[in-house]
């Protein structure tokens, strides 16, 4: 099987033209590639498939072999990947792409012929729990007291649909939780504590397969440095501690600018790298991030 490995930020995918290639079993060609011993190393495997309602179709799969609806790092690659492989016409200034979480926009960013990043239309967050999905019984009541109530109005959403600083506790660890989906499934605490002090190994897992969240979920803690620059980590739905998350950057934002904290465009720091995110009003959200190929080849599968 002809391959990419790329990465964004450092969070990095397996690449295929699953055009060009017979139908395999992707989950678990993706657990094989995705093992950083005894297969390529990767955060998951992205195939590119045809689509009838867009230029290509995406389709994500964790490095537990489990598909999810979106990445918006590996989005980025993916739109590097089919322009670079000619899966779609290269000379394309925009691409549009089908994901489980509709369809969306990214438009290249060139450096002459070198394609080394993109900007993403992540589209609008959704905040209603059962839409996430959270189920509001299994967590403790919501916490309005840091609700910016103006940016709120913007949006369609009533105080009894929001997991906003809603409690959780695991092993003695109180959280404070704001739900939001980027298409998938996200939970955002915002520590006073130096988030690589926090015991991310112990705990993601446990956020991650909590009874309230029936889809699992993407957990993510943020230190805010100030209104346009914050500090994350990020323990990642079937693939663990990843270098980054571009749809959980993306809700991290969402939910720093609904506690007051945040400005329109922000400066999210990670592991890997930065990513910038902007959010007005309650329109789109959009991502600006690199794209980069590691390197090309061939495993048996």
């Amino acid at each position: 099987m002809q391959f990419t490995k790329l990465q964004g930020t450092g969070n990095d995918y397996i690449f295929v033209d699953a055009i060009a290639e017979p139908q395999r079993d992707w989950p678990q060609v993706a657990r094989k590639v995705s093992d950083r011993h005894f297969g390529i190393g990767a955060d998951g495997l992205i195939i590119a498939t045809e689509s009838s309602i867009a230029d290509v179709r995406m389709r994500m799969f964790n490095a537990d072999g489990s598909e999810g609806e979106m990445c918006g790092n590996g989005i980025r690659c993916f739109a590097k990947f089919v322009l670079d492989k000619q899966l779609i016409n290269s000379d394309q200034t925009n691409v549009e792409v089908e994901t489980g979480a509709g369809v969306l926009k990214i438009i290249p960013h060139r450096e002459g012929s070198i394609i080394n990043g993109a900007r993403v239309d992540m589209g609008q967050p959704t905040l209603k729990a059962p839409s996430i999905p959270i189920d509001q019984s299994k967590m403790g009541p919501s916490d309005f007291s840091q609700l910016d109530r103006e940016e709120l109005a913007l949006l369609d959403v009533k105080l009894s649909e929001l997991v906003f600083d809603s409690l959780i506790s695991v092993e003695g660890v109180d959280l404070l939780l704001t739900g939001i989906s980027m298409g998938n499934p996200h939970v955002v605490a915002f520590l006073n504590d130096d988030v690589y002090q926090f015991d991310l190994n112990k705990i993601g897992p446990l956020i991650e397969n909590h009874p309230a969240f029936p889809n699992r979920i993407n957990f993510h803690i943020v230190n805010i440095v100030n209104s346009r620059r914050i500090v994350t980590r990020t323990w990642e739905r079937g693939s663990g501690i990843t270098l980054a998350c571009g749809t959980g950057a993306s809700a991290m934002v969402v939910a720093g600018k609904l506690h007051g904290f945040l400005e329109e465009e922000v400066k999210v720091g990670v592991p890997g790298g930065s990513l910038i995110i902007s959010w007005q009003d309650s329109g789109s959200v959009f991502m600006d991030g690199d794209a980069v190929e590691v390197f090309s080849g061939q495993i048996s599968i």
